[in-house]
């Protein structure tokens, strides 16, 4: 039987798109950009996990699938109801209104931006040699005005010819053709500055030299350091069961299902019996540049609304992105025909060492309790044409929920002048600059914090006042407690350790005689550096702060609004978090921004080291007790640890039988 959180299937990819091509009137055919499982209605699901959870009979859910396509050059969306066959609504959007992009198109375009004879032209003049060839990466356009048309920005590179892994990023072109998405037309040539300011030089001399920096292992010139095999193993399978989507560990139950554009979602998920959180995601990304030069200032990427998670997400690999005993899952997306693709292995899920969990030492009688923390990871991997990202979700057995960010890759980068410096960039390689840019990432936190009423509070720690009788000494300090009762955001502050909880106020912990909650832990951040009157300001209000509160309502899953591809607007949050309703005991969605703001290193290039960046979900007063006290007390005998060869046995001070 199908669920209704369960990803959507070929079958439901092809009927929709079968649907759509009977309906679709004229000589045009429906060009497909995506399909997609719509979430059922929250008020429905939570009535269908009830039942499912007592055993008693399921109520029925339609599934609903949500289709983009273009007819010409109009952008339509339509729902479909894949249970029954029928079309909901399909409706042309309005003007301006793009959809994301779509692999086929971008294929298209990258050929194109190589064999269209103004471009051909271009490329005469730099007269290279044979083993230099040039290589287009395909931009989503960004804004800078109202467009009605899909555009398409190239920027140019040269490569070793003879290798095709070979780094293009480390020798920039100064022209940047301009293409139409949709019907392929050429639509100008933009000329790259290369200096400080927007004059650029058109070199039309023949290139002599091309100082290629590789990050290939056949190309990149360094001998390999040896290294011996640490291998994780699990001779007795993994700790975790699988059903479907419906995963077990340590406690834990929740549904991890892959998608098209954020990756995964992770559904209903509960520890020891109680609800956490009715669904959790990365639900936008933007990264704008801070470079202020024409045709730069549009540099802003939405990852998720322009290009999708899925839809860009690796195939992952035994042994190499993820270790030990895995359990992949698929994703699936549609071509511009309607068929559905296969993405497969794009979400991994696996069990890994997190070191100490808890440990104490009597130091009397010099016996400790060692319990190692095992966590639960899932993890997806996207590369969005230049950089990757890894998000992984990370549960452990005391009830944290960790969410985990890594950003590696390739710089974008622009071309430089010889000798030339800018401000707003580190030049990473001869000739190459890499603009500071940021990357903003929103999660959409719809909690269950024990049930799904919910609250959510800021807590200061402040100094008492000096009080001859509450505070003689003038040493106190205490927390203040501010309710969120309407939509909007809560300012960082973190000289007053502000932090975040989603607490339930129905629900009292017997010990400490408060409401039970989840804390949110993520440390101050920088925000959108944008000023208020630019598009990436507008376009991208989510990213002006770190933690926002909405109240739920169906559909509202992304943070900047269903439509970014050359967005004027913010549709999501900027228009959602005005809205005066009661959010106060009832129940809210919370959206974290992490934000990273990203100075270039030279040791950047020309393959980035991970940056990682994380934001906790720790219960808060949730429990009567450390939760992980059944946890297996670590043991040598379980380990299997070695020593080193100069060790031996007399070496050690453990004076645990442990």
């Amino acid at each position: 039987m199908v669920h209704p959180f369960d990803p959507v299937s070929d079958k439901e990819i092809q009927l929709t798109s079968q649907l759509i091509k009977d309906a679709a009137k004229g000589p045009e055919k429906p060009h497909f950009i995506q399909i997609d499982r719509l979430d059922p209605p929250k008020k429905d699901m939570l009535k269908y996990l009830e039942a499912e959870k007592s055993g008693k009979s399921l109520p029925r859910i339609p599934r609903v699938t949500y289709v983009y396509y273009y007819l010409g050059l109009q952008f339509y969306k339509a729902l479909v109801n894949v249970t029954y066959g029928h079309i909901i609504t399909n409706q042309k959007q309005p003007k301006g209104v793009q959809g994301p992009l779509i692999a086929e198109d971008i294929e298209e375009i990258e050929k194109l931006a190589t064999s269209h004879p103004i471009v051909k032209a271009e490329i005469a003049k730099l007269k290279l040699p044979s083993y230099v060839k040039v290589v287009c990466d395909p931009w989503m356009n960004g804004t800078d005005g109202v467009e009605d048309r899909l555009l398409i920005q190239c920027y140019m590179y040269l490569a070793n010819a003879h290798h095709s892994e070979s780094n293009h990023y480390s020798l920039p072109l100064k022209f940047s053709p301009v293409f139409e998405c949709l019907t392929k037309e050429f639509v100008r040539m933009d000329y790259l500055p290369s200096g400080v300011d927007e004059a650029c030089i058109n070199d039309t001399e023949p290139w002599t030299e091309f100082p290629f920096v590789e990050y290939h292992p056949d190309l990149n010139g360094e001998t390999i350091k040896p290294l011996k095999p640490l291998i994780v193993q699990q001779p007795e399978g993994p700790s975790f069961e699988v059903d479907g989507q419906k995963i077990e560990w340590q406690g834990w139950e929740f549904r991890v299902v892959p998608n098209c554009r954020e990756g995964f979602a992770i559904y209903d998920i509960h520890f020891k019996g109680r609800s956490v959180i009715y669904r959790l995601s990365l639900c936008e990304m933007t990264v704008p540049y801070g470079d202020p030069r024409a045709p730069f200032h549009r540099k802003q990427a939405f990852d998720l609304g322009d290009a999708g998670f899925g839809a860009t997400g690796n195939s992952l690999a035994l042994g190499c992105d993820c270790l030990g005993v895995i359990k992949y899952m698929d994703c699936r997306r549609v071509n511009t025909a309607g068929e559905s693709v296969l993405i497969p292995n794009t979400v991994c899920l696996h069990e890994q060492d997190g070191g100490l969990l808890y440990k104490h030492t009597n130091y009397r009688t010099g016996v400790p309790v060692i319990a190692r923390r095992r966590e639960f990871v899932v993890q997806t991997i996207a590369t969005v044409a230049n950089y990757e990202y890894m998000v992984n979700i990370i549960f452990d057995q005391a009830g944290e929920i960790r969410i985990h960010v890594r950003a590696t890759g390739i710089l974008s980068t622009m071309p430089l002048d010889r000798d030339v410096t800018v401000p707003w960039g580190t030049n990473v390689g001869p000739r190459v600059l890499a603009s500071y840019h940021q990357h903003m990432l929103s999660f959409r936190i719809d909690p269950a914090v024990d049930g799904y009423e919910n609250t959510v509070v800021f807590d200061d720690v402040v100094r008492m006042k000096k009080d001859p009788k509450l505070n003689p000494y003038n040493v106190g300090f205490v927390t203040e407690r501010t309710v969120v009762d309407k939509p909007g955001y809560v300012e960082q502050s973190p000289f007053t350790n502000r932090s975040y909880k989603i607490i339930n106020e129905n629900k009292i912990n017997p010990i400490s005689k408060k409401p039970v909650a989840y804390k949110i832990m993520m440390p101050a951040r920088q925000m959108l550096l944008a000023g208020e009157e630019s598009y990436n300001n507008k376009r991208a209000q989510f990213a002006t702060q770190q933690l926002w509160v909405t109240k739920y309502q169906d559909n509202e899953l992304y943070a900047a609004g269903e439509f970014t591809n050359q967005s004027q607007t913010d549709t999501g949050l900027g228009v959602w978090a005005k809205r005066r309703e009661n959010v106060r005991n009832d129940d809210p969605v919370v959206w974290a921004t992490l934000g990273f703001t990203h100075v270039p290193r030279v040791e950047d290039f020309p393959v980035m080291p991970v940056e990682a960046h994380e934001i906790s979900l720790v219960p808060f007063g949730f429990f009567d007790k450390n939760p992980a006290l059944d946890v297996p007390q670590s043991s040598q005998s379980f380990n299997k640890s070695q020593y080193f060869p100069e060790s031996s046995s007399k070496d050690s001070c453990c004076k645990s039988s442990l």
